[in-house]
């Protein structure tokens, strides 16, 4: 039988479609450079104030928007998922359906295996927090979210020795600050910024998670459970001890607030620093060289929102656990 001639195009079309969008980046990133980044922390407003709020204006910020569209692609996704249930008649779902269902099953499985009994309870708080974790971590993956906006010429300092250069893109005529002093910088304002950037999101799913332990806890243990934290049943039939427990109850008291700072914090400085270093990378080489960032922030999305929600879901699974069967034992 004779051999099947080799096709001289064994690289595949991808590759070329690939070695393509290089070369024209190479001389797009010429004909418009890049602009220098503007990076704060608090989110930025994209509307003016709305209605007044306890005495204060309320704004639409980016993340805002970033937390709606989040929502928005959640509840499309629980949509999608319901009707290819009811259509698939008890066969194994297929497509991005399939890979959801997976997921879920995981994460029920990880909360069965560690909260026993419980899981019925505490998984709806461990995957609701994941999910909406995750789809906001990856929303700075989407082209456009971040770098798509208004030019803010407000962050440009009038007194300062700024080199200012003026470009015409589609018509409009863009000042952009090339060099100059430390005060000049030029930035966008992002229709849709990535919502855990923003501190007042992680602070707020923070408060919730911990909010949740509390409830689960109540639900377990009924009013037995404030004992975790008040605890004076032995401080006058065994003085030393009792103060001891008295002691260790405003100490487990006070990681409850704790607990609330760790989850802010670490979701928080992960992702606002994954997304400063696709800024400066864009800004530096922006040629290519995001690319390999963007699969890096890819999987440090998903280890960030699993760590939330696995550390949301054993805290809550230790919340159902009773301190006196230990004593009886």
């Amino acid at each position: 039988m004779a051999e099947e001639k080799q096709s001289g195009w064994r690289w595949g079309v991808n590759r070329w479609i690939v070695l393509g969008l290089i070369i024209l980046s190479v001389f797009t990133s010429q004909a418009y450079p890049p602009l220098q980044p503007h990076i704060q922390l608090p989110a930025e407003n994209v509307s003016g104030p709305l209605f007044m709020l306890l005495g204060q204006p309320f704004y639409l910020t980016n993340t805002l928007v970033a937390t709606l569209l989040a929502d928005i692609i959640l509840l499309l996704i629980g949509f999608s998922f319901w009707r290819s249930s009811r259509k698939s008649e008890g066969q194994a779902l297929k497509g991005i359906t399939g890979v959801i269902e997976g997921m879920v099953e995981v994460l029920y499985n990880l909360t069965e295996s560690t909260a026993g009994k419980w899981a019925k309870t505490i998984f709806p708080f461990f995957a609701t927090i994941t999910l909406l974790v995750l789809v906001s971590n990856w929303m700075e993956l989407i082209p456009g979210v971040d770098s798509i906006g208004v030019f803010d010429e407000h962050h440009i300092a009038e007194e300062a020795q700024c080199d200012i250069t003026t470009y015409h893109v589609l018509g409009m005529e863009l000042e952009a600050v090339v060099g100059g002093d430390s005060e000049c910088s030029a930035g966008v304002v992002p229709f849709v910024r990535v919502a855990s950037t923003d501190l007042n999101f992680t602070l707020a799913i923070a408060i919730f998670a911990v909010a949740g332990i509390q409830v689960v806890g109540l639900r377990a243990q009924g009013m037995g459970y404030l004992t975790k934290f008040w605890n004076t049943s032995t401080l006058f039939k065994v003085p030393m001890f009792g103060v001891i427990d008295f002691g260790v109850g405003l100490i487990e008291l006070v990681s409850e607030f704790v607990k609330v700072l760790s989850f802010a914090f670490r979701l928080f400085g992960n992702i606002f620093a994954g997304s400063v270093m696709l800024f400066v990378i864009g800004s530096l080489v922006p040629v290519f060289a995001q690319s390999a960032f963007l699969m890096l922030e890819f999987f440090v999305g998903a280890i960030q929102a699993i760590v939330f929600g696995m550390l949301t879901m054993i805290f809550m699974s230790q919340a159902t656990i009773s301190h006196a069967h230990g004593d009886d034992h």
